[in-house]
């Protein structure tokens, strides 16, 4: 059996969207609501690829404006966050129709070490867009965008 390369998997909708029912009275309350959503995978990559040079986006932004977009309470964090990481990873192994993966970043401005090249990459690139990189901790030391909340595009 062969492995489905990062473009197969993100090409792949399989039942999604899909809004789910939850009862968890403890995720409800997290998250505001009962009705979760999952996009598929190729919404993230849609989303993803628009960020012009310059702005920014989170997985916050991303994830309120597809469940607004799909009538959810919220979509669910943990397949945003795979789905996002998969994007980068699909655009990295194409020749062409490449996404600019590096302006989307994680919660509160953070750099993703999950995507292709690693955060060294990420913040190259972003210091080449004029952003400027900050870093909190001494041993698990991770890396921000100063500001970030003034650079997020608007959907």
């Amino acid at each position: 059996m062969t492995r489905k390369s990062f473009n197969e998997k993100l090409n792949d909708s399989k039942d999604m969207p899909k809004i789910i029912t939850l009862d968890d009275e403890k995720i409800i309350e997290r998250y505001g609501g009962k009705n979760m959503l999952i996009a598929p995978p190729l919404e993230y990559n849609d989303i993803m690829s628009k960020i012009p040079e310059g702005k920014i986006i989170t997985t916050k932004e991303i994830r309120t404006f597809l469940a607004k977009k799909y009538d959810a309470d919220f979509t669910c964090p943990m397949t945003a966050g795979i789905f996002i990481s998969l994007s980068a990873q699909a655009s990295h192994e194409r020749k062409e129709n490449k996404i600019p993966f590096w302006r989307t970043l994680k919660a509160g401005g953070e750099l993703n070490p999950k995507y292709p090249l690693g955060i060294e990459y990420q913040k190259e690139m972003l210091e080449k867009e004029g952003h400027s990189i900050f870093t909190k901790g001494r041993k698990n030391i991770r890396y921000f965008v100063n500001n970030y909340e003034e650079k997020l595009f608007n959907l």
